[in-house]
């Protein structure tokens, strides 16, 4: 994560004006890509917020329940989740209870997730009334979450060495052997590309450049120490949950930091019923910021003509980006009728590492600059050895690890990642990885080439060819959905700002 943090870094002190990662490609690759990166960029923030809303759900109404306050099962899950479970033949009983009682309108069942849908009103409402009442709520919230997260590390590390739990840490696989890594190395980065768009707090940071004092020199600030607190929060934190419980009984929970409280498991009381209450506030900083995110690319990408002018156009009294906050307000709601959690993240990871990978091909190609007291600047490390000795080596260690590595690349199989989760069939079979590494191999061969001839930067380039890797472990759905809704875009793209833009112009 650091090869993106400082890329990223590196844009905002150049670039100080909305749109993260969509004005960056408009200053490096153009028009047609800007468009890409900014039509791509609505699933790693509206849809991306849709997931975020299922999970305050969750935690939401696992703090009602502890009040004894209960909400009907089919007004707290998706259509599609519980359609899933019935389908499935899942064990889960709340999914299966809300088809079972859900209301029936002709052959439809009445079931969505209601605390989402109004969790998504008041955000929206609030983002409408202006940046300085956004900022200091989620400041307060912000806060608030990092005391709830150090005191789960707290208790619940105590807890873990106190009564000898360690070794859920080495869980045995399907064959017996106990390892840290049950499903393997390919089972970590299949997990890590999953969940990448945890990570969008980059992208989210340099939106809002132009509401920022300095920065040239706060927002790179802000996102390397976002990256270093989050990354020790982040491994921390994995560490107390997949310690006080076996990663598999997270199956199916909706708020796994008041889960492992429960009385199966830690069986402390009092800190699931905190837990639920400090993440129901917290994770309300979470949608702020991704919320007050969208309207302002759209903003973006409305001044430079590629969507109408509506777009830019200011509150009077708020001085927000109205039209568009209210837009986004429906692009994130109207899908909660109709998605589910998992759909929801797979699109929107997808998404976010396909913005990484053009922000990291955007520093290599935009000219060095002269350095200037008071700004960021990327370090130059020159890659025109390192880079190609770093590709040959990892070709070399793939081999040795597995010498069928290469041969399996060109075995078609299209399997559904679940039953990898379940641990039933391998990596290889479950990421569907054979076009996409394949385009991966020859990526890094080519970079290598010429990386040697024009001396690129070593950091952009690792975080370019990480990137892609993680990309690698997207299954067919992911890749399908994700292309359709490019090929979309390029059809807007082509009806409407292709003559509209400043370019045409």
């Amino acid at each position: 994560m650091c090869f993106y943090s400082f890329c990223y870094s590196e844009f905002a002190s150049r670039i100080p004006v909305a749109g993260s990662a969509y004005t960056y490609a408009y200053a490096s690759f153009g028009e047609l890509f800007a468009w890409i990166i900014g039509w791509a960029l609505i699933m790693e923030y509206s849809i991306g917020n849709i997931y975020v809303a299922y999970s305050w759900s969750d935690y939401f109404t696992s703090l009602l329940q502890k009040c004894n306050v209960h909400i009907p099962v089919y007004l707290t899950t998706s259509y599609m989740e519980a359609k899933h479970a019935v389908n499935g033949s899942s064990t889960n009983q709340e999914l299966l209870a809300a088809w079972n009682t859900a209301p029936v309108l002709g052959s439809l069942r009445i079931i969505f997730d209601l605390p989402a849908l109004l969790i998504n009103f008041f955000i929206t409402y609030l983002v409408y009334r202006g940046i300085k009442e956004s900022r200091n709520f989620s400041n307060i919230m912000v806060v608030l979450k990092m005391l709830v997260v150090v005191l789960v590390i707290a208790v619940g590390g105590y807890i873990i060495f106190a009564n000898n739990l360690t070794f859920n840490w080495t869980p045995p696989d399907d064959a017996g052997v106990k390892s840290f890594m049950p499903n393997g190395f390919g089972g970590v980065m299949m997990a890590v590309s999953g969940v990448f768009f945890a990570y969008i707090g980059f992208d989210a940071v340099s939106v809002l450049a132009e509401e920022s004092k300095n920065p040239q020199k706060d927002l790179p600030k802000g996102m390397i120490l976002s990256l270093v607190i989050c990354t020790i929060v982040y491994i921390l934190l994995t560490l107390v949950l997949t310690g006080a419980v076996n990663y598999r009984n997270f199956d199916g929970v909706g708020d796994p930091l008041a889960f492992i409280f429960e009385k199966q498991n830690l069986n402390v009381g009092w800190m699931q019923l905190l837990v639920a209450i400090c993440a129901v506030i917290a994770m309300t900083s979470v949608l702020l910021v991704f919320q007050m995110g969208q309207p302002r690319i759209w903003m973006s990408m409305s001044r430079d003509g590629l969507l109408p002018p509506v777009f830019q156009k200011i509150h009077p009294k708020f001085k927000t980006p109205s039209f568009a906050t209210i837009i986004t307000g429906l692009v994130v709601g109207i899908p909660i009728l109709f998605t589910d959690k998992t759909f929801v993240l797979d699109f929107t990871s997808i998404a976010t590492l396909f913005a990484f990978v053009l922000v990291c091909s955007g520093v290599l190609l935009i000219p060095r600059k002269e350095k200037i007291p008071g700004r960021f600047h990327l370090p130059y490390i020159n890659g025109q050895f390192i880079f190609p000795l770093i590709v040959i080596g990892a070709i070399i260690t793939a081999c040795i690890l597995s010498k069928t590595y290469f041969s399996d690349m060109f075995n078609f199989s299209f399997n559904d990642n679940k039953d990898f989760i379940a641990g039933r069939i391998s990596y290889m079979d479950a990421a569907i990885p054979n076009i996409s590494l394949i385009v991966f191999w020859l990526s890094c061969g080519l970079l290598s080439i010429i990386t040697f001839i024009k001396k690129y930067s070593l950091i952009p380039l690792m975080g370019l060819i990480t990137c892609m890797y993680l990309l690698t472990g997207m299954t067919k759905n992911n890749w399908a959905w994700f292309l359709s809704w490019l090929a979309l875009g390029l059809v807007i793209y082509f009806i409407y700002g292709y003559r509209k833009s400043k370019l045409a112009n």
